[in-house]
């Protein structure tokens, strides 16, 4: 596969420009395809994405290819799960090259990892007597690795929940009836996957998976800062006004950068809309230019 350089838009208003910074496609949970999802970047005028799909980068390709003919800038990424003292946390890695074999590697055993999960998933579900086959989870995944969104879109489907967010409290969320656990990175471990790969670190969406208080919030960041994290999330749809400031306020103090985006996944969570969120969001490309300034050397 190909190295994939960033596209640069021609628009004259592109500092204002609208991004997405965090976006999944049916390479792992999202619902559609890389290409689709350049396409509807184009539809609703958006000038970059990060394609950051859970543990591969199997959809940057398709979508770098599609983004160069319709004008669009797609960034390379990946989203990595990590664990910090019994948290769950999740690592975006931007402009990483798909070349390197160790990054190709480690997420290949991160998929694995997921894979061993799966059946012990079906196996509780059935023990709580729901009647749910891998087969249809894997058919509801399509070409996509499995993972827990699409045992919650089969749940919702035999009518076990009335939603996903209802399929996840009652059944896959940590703590839950049917949740399993699997193997994951340390952040020290994923951070330097992704810096190995040329790629930037950024933390995601630090008050929802993490479950960090707001009190622990800043040296939960400078011990990730330590190990080389490079920027947080700080614009997420369920970010409150509050808590974007706190976060903001954190990046500013130690020179992290100021990413954001929609945690796309298309018919998954259908509230939450390309580059917009709940319809409030809005991310400008001038982050786009602040990662590519820390990107020369590496």
């Amino acid at each position: 596969m190909q190295t994939i350089e960033p596209s640069i838009p021609t628009d004259r208003n592109w500092k204002s420009a609208l991004i997405d910074l965090h976006i999944h496609t049916s390479a792992s949970d999202g619902s559609y395809s890389p290409r689709e999802i350049v396409h509807l970047a184009l539809e609703y005028n958006i000038k970059a994405i990060a394609i950051t799909d859970h543990d591969t980068i199997q959809g940057n390709a398709e979508g770098f290819t599609e983004g160069v003919q319709k004008g669009i800038e797609v960034i390379p990424g990946v989203e990595i799960s990590a664990e910090w003292n019994h948290h769950l946390i999740h690592i975006l890695g931007y402009y990483i090259d798909d070349r390197s074999t160790k990054l190709a590697s480690e997420l290949d055993a991160l998929i694995r990892f997921r894979e061993e999960r799966n059946p012990k998933i079906i196996e509780k579900l059935n023990a709580l007597g729901l009647n749910i086959s891998y087969d249809e989870v894997r058919a509801a995944a399509g070409l996509g690795t499995i993972g827990r969104p699409h045992f919650a879109q089969v749940l919702v489907a035999k009518q076990y929940a009335k939603n996903s967010d209802e399929a996840f409290k009652k059944y896959l969320q940590r703590g839950a009836s049917a949740y399993a656990e699997k193997k994951r990175l340390t952040p020290l471990e994923g951070v330097r996957l992704i810096r190995e790969a040329g790629g930037i670190p950024v933390l995601a969406h630090p008050f929802v998976t993490n479950g960090i208080s707001e009190e622990e919030m800043e040296g939960f960041v400078v011990e990730l800062k330590c190990m080389g994290i490079e920027g947080i999330e700080v614009l997420y749809p369920t970010h409150t006004v509050h808590q974007t400031l706190v976060l903001q306020s954190i990046a500013r103090k130690y020179n992290l950068l100021e990413t954001g985006g929609s945690d796309f996944h298309g018919e998954q969570k259908p509230d939450i809309k390309l580059a917009r969120g709940f319809g409030n969001m809005h991310v400008p490309y001038e982050v786009v230019t602040r990662m590519k300034e820390r990107l020369p050397g590496r």
